[in-house]
């Protein structure tokens, strides 16, 4: 048992103090603040606690944040900060990034933009289902580890995953279904995964299984039907990989609807069980009209939208684009995104599936593009991608990043490929929690 002062955050939202010389990082920790605090782990260069009592506490901690699991879970780092000081620590934390670049020296950082919805947010879940059939476990894996964290009511949970969650575990229970064991490799059911459309208020179940366990996940499709009318999707995925990946390479529906609509603003998407679609809606519909308003089109530009997924950014951008190409690496994105686009009449959209670097070349050479913009996954872009889409040289560049580090990284290359970075626009998708989106326009210098 310590008393420690903390000094800052770190990037994952733990509170550093020092402590004869050793770094200290305290879960739950805000600057200014003075705390006896528990270790709970000791390593080579630096240390973990938690906290027992606060001596004085600092003007951003919320006197009764949502969630009391923050000891067990550390799913919201910053779920102990007011949300207005949430907003200006993430805004720190891609000043930070950024500013390790002296290319980046002058690009305008703006203030975080607010999530509509502070808390309830989600709409997807994808759970692990542990433990026995007669006392199932449906949660998260405890960071660094295979033990599985009960998260029945998570408060950052749209009300009806949480709902399907108790669901599941009744009917996991009645219908005695066996729960896979990783140690074993033995048992059926694996994941729980749980996507709902806001609007229509109906939802999707998918059970990942080992095999086809054809009447137990029948049997537990209609006693969570019942339960939850409005689940409305429900299909099975069958994962035989012994590895942590949650999805396999076989579906079945279980139900007569395959598809779930949902929508982004005005924009109406088709959702099957493996699509991927923005966790926050709300925030997403902020980021897309961000990136139309950063494009600035006229009606004569032809626009590449890389790493397009299901097609989101390039429909909030084809009312104003003379041509929008979508490009994808996933076969079955880039039919959920030509579908989406034909749901909307976006005549002028048109999808590819490939290889990114050969398709941007490809295309570069059919005609060139006014503006591409780059929506990669965490990891970023590949540097022959960055210079694949600089050799097309659009007038513009806008990256989408939901890694404020990869994205300086980024950023960082193409200035030296001849693009300046002019504006980053952070957006809160993940309210209570570290993470980030930004959203940076670069022209051609």
């Amino acid at each position: 048992m310590l008393e420690l002062h903390i000094t800052s955050t770190n990037d994952e939202g733990f509170g550093v103090a020092n402590h004869e010389g050793t770094r200290v990082l305290v879960a739950g920790g805000l600057p200014g603040e003075a705390l006896v605090a528990k270790i709970t782990y000791v390593g080579r260069r630096e240390s973990f606690a938690n906290i027992i009592k606060t001596i004085k506490a600092s003007p951003d901690r919320n006197p009764s944040p949502a969630c009391k699991m923050g000891r067990a879970c550390d799913g919201c780092g910053l779920m102990q900060m007011r949300y207005p000081a949430q907003l200006t620590w993430k805004k720190g934390l891609v000043t930070r990034q950024i500013r390790k670049f002296p290319s980046l020296s002058d690009a305008v950082i703006h203030d975080t933009i607010a999530s509509p919805s502070e808390l309830g947010y989600r709409n997807t879940a994808k759970l692990v289902v542990a433990g026995k059939n007669n006392d199932p476990v449906i949660g998260i894996y405890r960071r660094n580890s295979h033990d599985v964290l009960e998260i029945a009511d998570c408060n950052l949970h749209h009300p009806l995953i949480n709902k399907v969650v108790k669901a599941a575990k009744a009917g996991i229970k009645k219908g005695k279904v066996q729960i896979y064991n990783p140690k074993s490799e033995m048992g059926l059911l694996r994941y729980l995964v749980v996507r709902v459309a806001e609007q229509s208020n109906k939802v999707m179940v998918v059970f990942v299984t080992t095999d086809e366990g054809y009447n137990e996940m029948h049997h537990l499709a209609k006693f969570i039907q019942q339960a939850v009318p409005e689940v409305a999707v429900v299909a099975q995925n069958i994962n035989t990989s012994t590895g942590n990946v949650i999805f396999g390479h076989k579906d079945r529906s279980i139900t007569k609807a395959q598809t779930l609509k949902a929508y982004i603003g005005d924009k109406s998407f088709n959702l099957s069980p493996h699509s991927f679609f923005q966790v926050n809606s709300g925030a997403a519909r902020i980021i897309y009209e961000k990136v139309r308003e950063f494009a600035r089109l006229t009606g004569k530009e032809r626009v590449i939208d890389l790493y397009c997924g299901i097609g989101g950014i390039s429909l909030f951008l084809a009312d104003k684009a003379r041509e929008v190409v979508g490009i994808e690496v996933v076969d079955a994105a880039v039919a959920d995104a030509t579908a989406n686009a034909a749901m909307n009449r976006a005549d002028n959209c048109s999808f590819e599936a490939g290889d990114a670097v050969h398709l941007i070349d490809e295309i570069g050479q059919e005609g060139g593009a006014d503006l591409i913009v780059l929506n990669p996954p965490r990891k970023g872009c590949d540097e022959k991608v960055l210079k694949s889409v600089a050799a097309i040289k659009p007038q513009r560049i806008i990256y989408v990043s939901c890694s404020p580090e990869t994205l300086a990284r980024d950023l960082d290359i193409l200035s030296r490929l001849g693009y300046k970075t002019l504006e980053v626009q952070p957006v809160d998708m993940f309210p209570q929690t570290v993470h980030v989106e930004d959203v940076a326009l670069l022209e051609k210098a």
